[in-house]
């Protein structure tokens, strides 16, 4: 069926029109802002398309950012772990070195004259057996060490050196049942034997008459007799004091002031030169000077 009227406007008629409603359009918005409403309005209908549209790429990028922070937190967390370990074996050992320079320290303040050559010496090792006292250090005949040197450490007296080898030497503890070390009360000059009884913190004072003026908490320092040990260093505590008058003699203990359970380092002593020599001559035994003669 053919239409009716067969001419209508031009194409020429309609893109001039076109061009003449959209001129317009766009004077009125531009001078009068005419088309704010309208504009908001279809604004509005088009933004969730916008949001529907670019909602699988943000979806993809959360997902992505997710899984990648989460694979790094699990790796920086098993970094800080080994970090935190690695810190505490530094702080471990930084506190090792502390204690160490705080013994060395109070070692190097021990009550020295100041004419006394001295030498800081490690304890290599304890010796097992129960019914000895005796340790062994790091220095020896190479540094100078001989037998019979007095051993300190920043308390008091130690023991003495028993056997010297090339690099190492053989303490005798004042606690050891074989050791002996002449003493005196500080408080007033009273002399006396300190002898080991075998225990670790206990001294014994042999042949003490009833008439001696010792008391508990009297300070026994060495008396500087026989020449081993210099005169007026801390030996022992007294604790106990028994006089019985069944007995011949009273019955006096003292505990060392000297850490002997806990040493780790030492210090070793040298007389003046002039009485290095005679101290030589005391610690010979007497088939060794019959020897020289």
């Amino acid at each position: 069926m053919n239409p009716i009227f067969k001419h209508g406007p031009s194409p020429q008629h309609r893109l001039i029109l076109v061009l003449f409603c959209s001129g317009l359009l766009i004077f009125f918005d531009h001078k009068a802002n005419s088309f704010e409403f309208a504009r908001g309005y279809l604004q509005s209908m088009v933004s969730p398309l916008q949001y529907l549209a670019t909602a699988p790429k943000q979806m993809m990028n959360w997902a992505a950012e997710n899984i990648v922070t989460r694979r790094q937190l699990i790796a920086d967390n098993e970094q800080y772990k080994i970090n935190e370990l690695a810190f505490h074996e530094q702080a471990l050992q930084l506190q090792i070195v502390q204690r160490e320079n705080d013994r060395l320290r109070a070692l190097l303040a021990s009550p020295l004259r100041g004419d006394a050559k001295k030498m800081v010496a490690e304890i290599l090792a304890v010796d097992s057996d129960p019914y000895t006292h005796q340790v062994v250090i790091n220095r020896g005949a190479n540094d100078g060490v001989y037998e019979g040197q007095a051993v300190i450490d920043d308390e008091g007296i130690v023991g003495q050196i028993l056997h010297v080898g090339t690099t190492s030497s053989r303490v005798l503890l004042i606690t050891d049942v074989t050791h002996a070390v002449p003493v005196r009360v500080s408080r007033n000059g009273v002399r006396l034997i300190a002898s080991g009884v075998g225990v670790i913190d206990t001294l014994g004072h042999n042949h003490v008459p009833h008439s001696a003026d010792i008391r508990v908490d009297d300070m026994l320092v060495t008396s500087g007799l026989g020449g081993k040990f210099p005169e007026g260093y801390p030996v022992a505590k007294v604790t106990s004091v028994l006089q019985d008058e069944s007995r011949a003699f009273s019955q006096i203990q003292s505990q060392p002031v000297a850490k002997i359970d806990r040493l780790r380092y030492v210090l070793l002593l040298w007389p003046e030169q002039s009485n290095l020599q005679a101290t030589k001559n005391i610690v010979l035994k007497p088939d060794d000077k019959a020897k020289n003669k």
